[in-house]
């Protein structure tokens, strides 16, 4: 990592003065850079070093001691003003001992190089379309992840795109279209209808109510579609009302996730050209799951929206991803009129179907890739586990860009090792029914909002939690803290109850170092997504 200061100054016949113009002299300023470098080393120091003292991490402290050797040298007394830029750099306005006015240019911060290389990536682009595609303050109005998000969420919108119009023709196909419009082309014109105005204006665009000479045959057609599009409504209100409380937690997963069931509802669809008597139920299928694919997506976009809106510009954000959406659209059908016009291609179902799923594959590698991207700072559980185990065994904890490259977007938390299950009754944690360990785990853990048991009868270790009443998402944190020092320490010959002792030891002695160096490695640690089950909660009424 690198910071450049630049540091502007004008020469005279006596040295060096300022590059401001005074009244009366005429000065000719010259520019010099200061780069300085450092090794990449472990980012999380005591809390004396004074790197840390000052709010700088390690890259900006160079920029800072160099800054203060030249203001050493110089003489220089006070700082009256600094300029900051939205690209993350800023110009210090400074008075010296001579009165004169000299500036340096330097970089606030490390996500400035970021920044910096955003603003290169764009350069060539003229500025009213970076202004017409990209939020206001681009880039320091949002996260460094938002640009690399956004090339890659644009070719996945178009396969996208693409592969919807490919199962559109084929449901297009099945409503006798093909024998009105014999020119392959026109079917995604129709494609295009079905997309913007939906159901019945569909059949009347592609002409069973203008052509079939039946009413009754239109009035079948368009109770089928609307009939199919209900029941794919019932999906999504069933994901809204069950499942609201799971996005904010993991977004990048339910993302990926909605793309897998989006599929097997397009699968769906396809194969009402195999069984056209079925045509109704395998549609109405295909419509349930893309539904409900759709509540998965919309809710989870909505938190990565939120987390690339660093200054409240969530409305600008949503704006400019609809530009990008909407000319990934226009690409994809634009091209999915290509590919229909591909002759031989519409009328050889097989080589529709490898067409189809080419694509899709496709889109589902470009979409796990734009998820990848994505550098969250909040702690949700499987973030927690990467950062508790870096500190149980290496004392360190890493940055959001290396833990979130580490996370697996598609692995659900139940199955990753050591295995945790939150939110157990105690009858079924193992505890004997005595009431002498009762008392014995009450005592351990009189000062945690949880209780913490060890399952040792299988292969791995499994720890049961069980909550207190007044527990938080700190408890969590740190039932996972402990959970992760007993699987690396375990001894299954010794005393359980000596363990666990020895275990709430380690975590009382090391916990809040643990929370200081999330705080250097800036992870939010005021808003942690670990949430409390409230189905069993203990009531510790008499503490003993």
């Amino acid at each position: 990592m690198s910071q450049i200061l630049q540091l502007s100054f004008s020469s005279t016949s006596t040295g060096l003065s300022s590059s401001v113009k005074m009244k009366g002299t005429a000065k000719r300023p010259f520019f010099f850079q200061i780069l300085c470098s450092s090794s990449k080393h472990s980012s999380f120091k005591d809390e004396d070093d004074d790197n840390v003292n000052k709010g700088f991490d390690d890259d900006s402290f160079f920029a800072y001691f160099v800054l203060n050797i030249v203001e050493k040298d110089r003489g220089l007394s006070r700082v009256i003003l600094v300029e900051r830029y939205s690209n993350g750099t800023a110009k210090r306005y400074v008075v010296d001992d001579d009165s004169q006015l000299q500036t340096f240019l330097f970089e606030e911060d490390k996500s400035t190089t970021n920044m910096l290389q955003d603003s290169q990536r764009l350069s060539w682009l003229p500025e009213i379309i970076k202004d017409f595609i990209l939020p206001a303050g681009f880039p320091g109005s949002v996260s460094d992840d938002y640009l690399n998000y956004m090339l890659l969420q644009f070719p996945t919108n178009v396969t996208g795109w693409i592969c919807h119009t490919l199962v559109t023709s084929t449901l297009l196909t099945l409503s006798f279209i093909i024998d009105y419009y014999t020119k392959p082309s026109l079917l995604i014109v129709n494609s295009i209808l079905l997309n913007f105005f939906n159901g019945f204006t569909c059949f009347v665009a592609v002409g069973v109510g203008s052509f079939s000479g039946s009413t009754a045959a239109a009035s079948a057609a368009a109770i089928r579609w609307v009939s199919k599009d209900g029941i794919g409504a019932v999906g999504r209100l069933f994901i809204g009302g069950r499942f609201g409380n799971l996005f904010d937690d993991d977004p990048k997963q339910w993302r990926m996730y909605a793309d897998f069931i989006g599929s097997a509802g397009s699968i769906f669809d396809l194969t009402t050209q195999l069984y056209p008597d079925y045509f109704l139920p395998l549609a109405s299928l295909g419509n349930l799951t893309k539904a409900i694919a759709r509540g998965l997506k919309d809710p989870s976009f909505r938190v990565i929206q939120n987390h690339f809106a660093l200054s409240g510009n969530v409305g600008d954000v949503a704006a400019k991803e609809e530009v990008w959406e909407v000319v990934a659209q226009l690409a994809g059908l634009g091209l999915g009129i290509l590919i229909l016009d591909t002759p031989g291609l519409v009328k050889s179902y097989p080589v529709l179907l490898s067409t189809w799923m080419s694509m899709r594959l496709l889109h589902i590698w470009l979409r796990y890739e734009s998820l990848s991207v994505l550098q969250f700072n909040t702690i949700n559980l499987k973030r927690a586990r990467i950062l508790v185990k870096s500190h149980v065994l290496h004392s360190t904890v890493p940055g959001c860009k290396d833990c979130n490259r580490e996370e697996n977007i598609l692995t659900w938390p139940q199955f990753m090792k050591p295995e945790i299950i939150f939110g157990l009754p105690l009858e079924k944690m193992n505890i004997e029914r005595s009431h002498f360990m009762v008392k014995a785990f009450l005592k351990l853990y009189a000062h945690e909002k949880y209780i913490l048991m060890v399952n040792q009868q299988q292969q791995d270790l499994r720890f049961h939690v069980s909550f207190k009443v007044g527990a938080t998402s700190v408890s969590v944190l740190r039932s996972v803290w402990q959970s992760f020092w007993l699987s690396e320490n375990w001894n299954r010959e010794g005393n359980v109850c000596d363990q666990l002792g020895n275990s709430l030891m380690e975590l009382e002695n090391k916990f809040e170092d643990f929370i200081q160096k999330l705080k250097v490695a800036e992870w939010d640690t005021q808003k942690l997504n670990l949430k409390v089950p409230k189905e069993i909660l203990i009531d510790d009424i008499n503490p003993l």
